[in-house]
């Protein structure tokens, strides 16, 4: 028996071959399309061209020619593509790592490189392995919530998926005829002809190639199952077990619905969001500027928005009621009867997002309000009391909580 991995007797599983390869290919290609048009439509709705706060991208040059400014319509924009981004990413984590099982014999094959169309498939293969596991675990594990590698999620997931993409997009294009060949022998249970995946020296089978895919199948509607759940309310909820937001709602009551940080987690304290200490400071144009406190507030002219929460994380809420004052009217009253960007910064000291910026669409948006209660009660701390910023279809980062400075203008 050849002990040497670049052997092709080596590798003897009976299920590797083309047709196997091919049928997980054609899902990988319509999958991580999806993928990667669903990651750039997440970028671009942070605005990341607004202002250095929102963009954790330095450098993107060419990489942000696509970028636009993100509208407000319809209000579940983000919680769709995000949710789709997210839920479809660990659906076809069964189908990557099988679709690397398949062809795993090609990463030991030798020599490396018999012409300069082998050697820029090889090269294309090295970077979609690499790339492909990078991102995927990159975004479970912020998926997860644990942020355990090196530097800001953002740049690393965002570099990240162009060397991806440009290794799978020059990979389609090298494959994906040999592919649609390979599929018009659905019916043959073994391939025809000889290829580099087929094992010269087979095991004996234990289970058919259809059945292989069947058990790749229904390991992604498992994890479909499991994950989809944190993307609606109610019963569907406590199926995403496999997600940190998943489960039974946190509470019950007005302010019962699902939240990121805790105002304990960012370091709120009582004292300093109470009447007396609390103080909303507005800044326009020339420098004008206003202090109003949660009683003044509630003397302007109060308007209602049924409007979700969607995370980068992939989870939402449903639409909540929210009361409080356009967005629009505190930037008038310092002056600003057209819309213009703002600046928002929250009493949170540390910690990404403590300070976001919007957009003049956004703030133009009648729904877009800097609110202070949410079905038909106050704010409640962890949901970031005493004022929030709350905008249709921006990601949840950008509804900053505990509001203590805005400042309006060109940003």
């Amino acid at each position: 028996m050849p002990r040497s991995p670049s052997s092709p007797a080596f590798w003897r599983s009976p299920l590797r071959g083309p047709w196997f390869t091919s049928v997980l290919g054609v899902v990988l290609l319509a999958g991580i399309t999806v993928l990667f048009v669903t990651g750039l439509l997440s970028y671009a709705a942070y605005n990341p061209d607004l202002s250095p706060v929102n963009d954790q991208t330095p450098d993107k040059g060419l990489l942000g020619f696509y970028l636009f400014s993100w509208p407000t319509h319809p209000s579940w924009l983000y919680r769709l593509t995000q949710g789709v981004h997210v839920t479809l990413g660990i659906a076809l984590i069964p189908v990557l790592l099988a679709k690397l099982w398949s062809v795993v014999p090609k990463l030991f094959a030798l020599p490396p490189a018999r012409s300069l169309a082998h050697a820029l498939e090889r090269l294309s293969l090295l970077l979609l392995v690499g790339g492909g596991l990078f991102e995927f675990t990159t975004g479970v594990l912020n998926v997860q919530l644990d942020y355990i590698f090196p530097g800001s999620f953002y740049p690393l997931h965002f570099y990240g998926a162009w060397v991806f993409f440009a290794a799978f997009l020059a990979h389609a294009v090298l494959k994906t005829p040999l592919a649609l060949r390979n599929l018009r022998h659905l019916r043959d249970e073994q391939p025809s002809g000889e290829g580099e995946l087929v094992s010269p020296n087979p095991a004996e089978p234990t289970v058919s190639r259809r059945g292989a895919l069947g058990v790749v199948g229904g390991g992604s509607l498992l994890l479909l199952a499991t994950t989809a759940g944190r993307s609606f309310d109610g019963p569907l909820r406590e199926t995403a077990v496999l997600a940190p937001h998943g489960g039974p709602e946190p509470g019950g009551g007005p302010g019962g619905f699902q939240i990121n940080k805790t105002a304990a987690y960012a370091g709120i304290s009582p004292t300093e969001t109470g009447e007396e200490a609390w103080r909303l400071v507005v800044t326009g144009r020339d420098g004008r500027s206003v202090r109003l406190d949660r009683p003044q507030l509630l003397q302007l002219a109060l308007h209602s928005s049924a409007l979700p929460i969607a995370c980068v994380e992939g989870w939402s809420t449903s639409d909540q009621w929210w009361r409080g004052v356009r967005l629009r009217d505190l930037a008038a009253l310092v002056g600003h009867d057209d819309p213009v960007d703002v600046l928002v910064e929250s009493l949170q000291r540390h910690g990404a997002f403590r300070r976001a910026a919007l957009r003049a669409n956004q703030v133009a948006d009648p729904r877009s309000l800097l609110a202070l209660f949410v079905n038909g009660e106050d704010l409640t701390p962890d949901h970031g009391y005493p004022a929030r910023v709350i905008v249709p279809a921006a990601p949840g980062v950008l509804n900053t909580k505990w509001v203590a400075r805005m400042t309006f203008g060109d940003l």
